[in-house]
């Protein structure tokens, strides 16, 4: 009997001791899968938080255009409307009756092709200006670093500041001393002195994108300073030109303070043939939207144009080499 009890206890140890080790392994099991169904919760709420995320920053968008775009639409709506439509009360959104009318009564108007030429010859050489000088003054500025040129960069901001009529019957009397009265050339350099300013700025952030190892290699390879700023810097930071080229051009394109001073007969811009739309019962509201309309398509279509140059202009500074 003795035996047989040891036996017997025998084999109850030894079955204790394997099911003690075939449950081991499943406990060590499920202790590795808890945290794996963590992390796989943890990045769910991630996801989660992120899609959330993304949906308000859509929503946000799309009302930040619609409050952008829906004056243009209204203008461009009104350009379609009969003269009634347009000193409706309340306003209607939609035209009730479209018509072309208003363009054909704007574009018809003695003056408004020659404005529109004027505009150009004066939006295109105010920008030229502005690069030709913008250019070179903050390539100096970002490069050598002087404690003069960080005065000049703050002057240049501080000017800016100050108020166009402060200094545009000044700069039309200094044009008309000089023989320069009523031509595209002074309101030109008039445009220059809002857009210049601008200009350095842009310029200047997008220079400091630009390592200076690309210029050592270029002086290395025998080029001079403006060798390796034309062969060079400039191509590299294309894009930024185009961004300041398409500030400057919207700054002289859509002034109206300066032309109205300087300009009478035969350089008036598009802007000031606007405002004077008028009939003896008040405001051409059909006309002025008709030309304005018009107006903004060349502005359209050269952001169209160069709309890769300016995102790599914008992004220039993203990532410094």
């Amino acid at each position: 009997m003795s035996s047989r009890t040891a036996i017997s206890r025998n084999r109850a140890a030894t079955e204790g001791d394997v099911t003690s080790q075939t449950v081991q392994p499943t406990s060590k099991v499920t202790a590795s899968q808890g945290p794996r169904k963590r992390r796989g919760v943890n990045r769910e709420g991630l996801e989660a938080g992120r899609r959330s995320t993304r949906t308000i920053l859509w929503i946000l968008l799309a009302v930040a255009m619609v409050l952008y775009g829906f004056p243009f639409l209204y203008l461009l709506f009104t350009s379609f409307k009969t003269p009634i439509d347009t000193i409706a009360v309340p306003p209607t959104i939609l035209p009730t009756e479209w018509t072309l009318e208003n363009y054909a009564n704007a574009l018809g108007r003695s003056g408004v092709l020659a404005s529109f030429i004027n505009s150009v010859q004066t939006a295109i050489i105010s920008t030229l200006l502005s690069l030709v000088l913008a250019i070179p003054a903050a390539y100096g500025i970002t490069r050598y670093k002087t404690p003069s040129g960080r005065v000049f960069i703050m002057a240049a901001l501080v000017t800016r500041m100050v108020p166009p009529v402060a200094i545009g019957i000044p700069l039309a009397s200094m044009m008309s001393s000089v023989g320069l009265a009523d031509t595209p050339i002074a309101l030109s350099i008039a445009h220059t002195t809002i857009s210049l300013p601008l200009s350095i700025w842009l310029m200047s952030s997008f220079f400091e994108a630009v390592p200076r190892d690309l210029e050592e290699a270029a002086t290395v390879d025998g080029c001079s300073r403006l060798g390796a700023l034309w062969r060079v810097v400039i191509p590299v930071v294309s894009g930024g030109i185009a961004v300041t080229a398409i500030f400057a051009f919207l700054a002289s394109w859509n002034e109206f303070l300066f032309a109205l001073l300087m300009t009478a007969i035969r350089s008036q811009t598009t802007p000031v043939v606007i405002a004077n739309f008028q009939t003896q019962f008040g405001l051409d509201w059909g006309s002025m939207t008709a030309l304005a309309a018009v107006y903004s398509i060349p502005v359209i279509l050269l952001t169209l144009l160069l709309q890769r140059k300016i995102v790599a202009g914008m992004t220039l500074g993203a990532v410094k080499g």
